[in-house]
Parts: structure tokens; sequence; C-alpha cells
């Protein structure tokens, strides 16, 4: 039983890694005709939200008194993982560079990693801190050494924020103890960071712009809703919902550590969809992330709350 959770849990994170990969991707050509970073991601939650929303309804047929235990949940997903992460990240990105940002964003697994450490009282084992290391190690090599540069502070902070955002998702993603299905969870939850971040926009605090003309994309033109469409389905509803899966079946720190590949994939679909080179160092660093996966798989998990409870449709 635990193999085949274990299993399914690994199954469902690679998904959801490869699709949360696809959304650089498939964003570029909103971005490239005038959407706003906020419209673009409000647009794709709000979205992704409303696909996931029937399947969710379905799941919770004659059990709605679930929800209330789990509305903080569905309010820390939303708020927390999903609006504030992006919005910390948009903002960093304003003063330090996209590369250095993501490097810092990924950062989540190592708070993870720290706060069991704190939380315990445990130094972590070696195979713990060796994938730490190798997965950084490969992180920096995908996104690119020159993410390792002096940056502005206040940028720094926003990219700091961001990976505790991060962290705070695959945290509450695996807090499953509610019973509340994982689909109903990705769904409430973007929803409600849909919402959050379009009361943003809307009241001026970042700039929410968006065209709803043709666009160009992948040497092509295509209507804006092809690619906002694509965004919502794979890199926003099947990539939450797998995530949080993910998340219930493995625990926060492993499956935060397979998230990582979602750089080495993201740098995958752009050489393969955007024709943007795919060079030696950067499947270097994809094979010592998963070299670091591998070393913390080896190491048992320390999150007896996180054990996943079995919910059924009626």
């Amino acid at each position: 039983m635990q193999l085949s959770s274990t299993s399914t849990g690994l199954s469902a994170a690679l998904i959801a890694a490869a699709s949360f990969g696809t959304s650089g991707t498939l964003v570029k050509p909103l971005l490239t005709e005038g959407w706003s970073p906020t419209a673009a991601v409000a647009a794709r939650a709000l979205v992704g939200g409303a696909l996931l929303l029937p399947i969710a309804l379905t799941m919770l047929r004659g059990r709605w008194h679930i929800l209330w235990p789990a509305r903080w949940r569905v309010l820390t997903m939303g708020v927390a993982g999903v609006a504030c992460t992006q919005l910390a990240y948009f903002a960093a990105i304003q003063t330090i560079p996209v590369s250095t940002a993501l490097l810092i964003e990924f950062l989540a697994p190592l708070l993870l990693v720290g706060l069991a450490w704190a939380r315990t009282r445990r130094t972590p084992r070696p195979t713990v801190l060796l994938g730490s290391a190798l997965a950084l190690a490969g992180l920096t090599l995908v996104i690119g050494p020159g993410a390792l540069q002096p940056v502005d502070p206040v940028g720094l902070a926003f990219a700091l924020a961001a990976a505790i955002g991060c962290a705070v998702y695959f945290l509450v993603a695996a807090r499953s103890g509610d019973g509340l299905p994982p689909v109903a969870l990705a769904a409430s939850g973007l929803l409600t960071g849909g919402l959050v971040l379009a009361l943003v926009g809307a009241g001026g605090l970042l700039p929410f712009t968006a065209t709803f003309g043709s666009l160009p994309m992948f040497g092509t033109q295509a209507p804006w809703w092809v690619p906002l469409v694509l965004l919502a389905l794979l890199s926003t509803a099947v990539a939450y919902a797998a995530g949080i899966t993910a998340s219930e079946a493995l625990g926060s720190r492993l499956a935060s550590f397979v998230g990582l590949l979602e750089v080495a994939f993201a740098a995958l679909f752009a050489w393969i969809l955007l024709g943007e080179a795919l060079t030696g160092v950067q499947m270097a660093g994809g094979a010592l992330i998963l070299a670091g996966i591998a070393a913390v798989r080896a190491e048992p998990s320390a999150e007896p709350a996180e054990e996943p409870v079995p919910y059924r449709v009626p």
C-alpha cells in the first residue's frame, strides 16, 4: 500500500512539475502582446479554478460539511500559496534578474528542510543534506550561474517572500487531515487566489492590462483565448491538482524537491516549442536535481501529520 501510494505520488509530482513547466512558454504570447503579469496570472487562476470546479463539486456531492473545517486551509492556499507567491515574484523581478528571482523562489525545499530541523531539533541525516546540495547545484546550472550575483535588497526580500509562499503551498497541500479532495482544494484555492489578484489589479496596486486580439503563437496567429485556455488547463488546473495530490501522498519535503524539476521541464519546453537552445550545462543540472531527489527519497519522512486521509465519492 505504501509503495503504491509513493508511486502514485511521484507520478503526480512529475505531472505537476511538467505542467507547471509549460507556464512560461504558454504565457509568453500574452505578455508579448500587452498583458501585464498580474492580469495574466489572475486570469490563469480564475479560469483554471473554474475548469476544476465541476469536478470538485462532483467529488464533494453530499459532503458539504467538510468545507467548513477546511476553510482556513483553502484561504491559506489561495492567499499565500497562489496570490502572494505570484505577487512577490513579480515584485521581485522589477529590481532583480528573473534568473535570480527563480533561484531564490525555488529555495522552498531547503526552507522546508530547515523548518523540519527547527521543529524536531534533529540535524537532517546526510542523505537529506546531500540531496539538498545536489538539488541546489542542479537548480543553479539549469537556471544559469549568472543568477548568483549581488542584487537589490528590496528585490531579494520579495524573492524570499515568494520562496516562503511556495513553501507554504507545499505545506498546506500536504495537510490532508480535513479530508478535502485535492481537486476541491485546488479549485477553491485558485478561485480565491485569482480573486485576490484581480482585486489587487483593480485597486491599481500593480499594472493590470489585457488585450483581446490575435497574437503570434508557435509560428502562427491565434486568438488571445487559445494560450489563456491552455495556460489555465495545463499549467494551472492540471498542475495544481496534481501537485496537491503529490504533496498529500509524499509529504511536503519530497514533493517540493520533485517540484524543482519544473525548471528543467520549462527549459525543455522552451527548446521544443520556442527554439530556445537547451545547453549541456542545463542537462547536467537536470541530472543533478534528479540525483538530489533520489537522495531525499531515500530518507523516510518525519511528517506524521501529513499522512493522507482517504476520501470517497458517494
